[in-house]
């Protein structure tokens, strides 16, 4: 009965100072506590592209169960490097060094100072708490060791029982750690203008466009995103020949960029008579928003004139120029924006649609580089890559990057999700398996 006693005494004493190691680190006095609660609604009423909160985000949280039920991806359980260690200690040290700053009056006088440092800091806090938390689970992993080795057999039971516990959560705590220190898409916060343009495939090309506009209509609405037509130009029997739709929310790029690529259709089209099979395809842009602080447009390279809109509106539209023509002359790229109802709307929503564009090529090239380098198959997102195909007969949509197969019920229904996550899945292991190449090569 002592023995018991002693067990249990020594579990509860094990338990409490593992808490006490895991946040004795991160506790703060009272006004930095207090600065982190003005902080955070700093933070709160800042634009939806902002930073995510002190969470990490739900696919990299999810990740590690999903990758441990995916056999074709194997997880590297070792310990962490001492590169690794290195770059998380000298994480820590910043974190801590930005929470001290949380103190300082002359911060918490300037909100917009204050906004910059809670954003900064929260960006590794996930990094921090996962590498408390590490750090303090080898700790107890080293005493319960230590504790086996004792001649007490009842001891060493109970030490053999932590171990095993222990372990699993080192391993599942090191594949997060990873994941976490992997390099972050700059883009992934910004709001999107998607644009769909139909391709080969006449009439039924622009139908098609019309059902992946509806597709992606249901997602955005499903995600909590706003989407607001940009322009558009229908087809002669339903349909679209092209339309861009600007899409605000939370991350928006981070998971609309796996959709930027070809779609092709095999499928009886409505405007077949003899019941033949036709394949047509639809191409999607995704384009990251962006200021002029990206993109440098010389206005010596535009060349813009202004018509009249006509078509309904009223008068204004029919008698007065309002609409404008926009093209680029390096690029050869053209747009023409009609929605407004003033030339000068008309012409910043132009300006806006050709920055993004821009952008979009630099991000295509800086891609290419990147993909040269690592040498792997990932999904380019560019726009010319076919990315899958939707077979109306067997009723299946394929996705070409995963090599799988999803029903397409599944996709007409805007449940993507699980597409998108795979993406993500299959683009983090090739960057853990080049970061462990790295970590191998020094």
């Amino acid at each position: 009965r002592i023995n018991r006693v002693e067990r249990k005494s020594t579990q509860t004493h094990t338990n409490t100072r593992r808490k006490m190691r895991l946040y004795e680190s991160l506790a703060s006095t009272s006004s930095i506590l207090l600065v982190l609660v003005a902080g955070s609604l700093l933070l709160s009423s800042s634009s939806s592209s902002s930073c995510n909160g002190f969470v990490v985000d739900n696919v990299v949280k999810n990740n590690y169960q999903q990758r441990r039920n995916n056999n074709n991806v194997k997880l590297s359980m070792s310990l962490l490097d001492e590169g690794m260690v290195s770059r998380l200690d000298n994480i820590r040290r910043s974190y801590m060094a930005l929470t001290e700053r949380l103190g300082d009056p002359d911060v918490i006088a300037d909100s917009n100072l204050l906004r910059k440092i809670m954003s900064d800091r929260s960006k590794s806090e996930e990094v921090v708490t996962s590498y408390e938390e590490y750090e303090a689970l080898k700790i107890e992993l080293d005493e319960a060791k230590e504790l086996f080795n004792t001649d007490d057999s009842e001891m060493k039971e109970m030490a053999r029982e932590e171990m095993r516990g222990i372990e699993p959560q080192l391993e599942g705590l090191e594949e997060v750690i990873r994941l976490l220190l992997l390099p972050k898409d700059p883009n992934d916060d910004r709001n999107v203008m998607l644009e769909i343009r139909a391709g080969t495939g006449g009439s039924e090309a622009n139908i098609f466009a019309g059902d992946l506009v509806d597709v992606y209509r249901k997602y955005i609405s499903s995600q909590g995103w706003k989407s607001t037509e940009m322009m558009s130009s229908l087809g002669d029997d339903g349909g679209y020949k092209s339309i861009t739709l600007d899409v605000r929310g939370d991350r928006v790029y981070s998971k609309m960029k796996w959709e930027a690529g070809v779609h092709r259709v095999q499928r009886v089209p409505k405007t077949e008579t003899q019941g033949r099979v036709h394949t047509s395809t639809a191409t999607v842009a995704i384009m990251p928003e962006c200021d002029e602080v990206d993109v440098k447009i010389d206005k010596t390279d535009l060349q813009i004139t202004t018509m009249r809109s006509g078509g309904a509106g009223g008068q204004n539209v029919n008698k007065v120029e309002t609409a404008v023509d926009l093209l680029h002359k390096p690029t050869g790229i053209r747009i023409k924006c009609t929605q407004q109802r003033s030339q000068l709307k008309n012409k910043e929503q132009a300006m806006k649609m050709l920055m993004g564009k821009l952008y979009d090529i630099q991000i295509e090239e800086r891609q290419a580089e990147e993909r040269e380098r690592r040498g792997n198959q990932v999904g380019t997102g560019g726009r010319s890559e076919k990315i899958r195909t939707y077979n109306w007969k067997d009723s299946r949509c394929s996705d070409h990057r995963l090599g799988q197969n999803f029903p397409l019920a599944q996709f007409l229904s805007a449940d993507i999700d699980p597409m998108i996550s795979a993406m993500i899945a299959q683009d983090q292991a090739e960057k853990l398996k080049e970061l462990a190449d790295e970590s191998s090569a020094q």
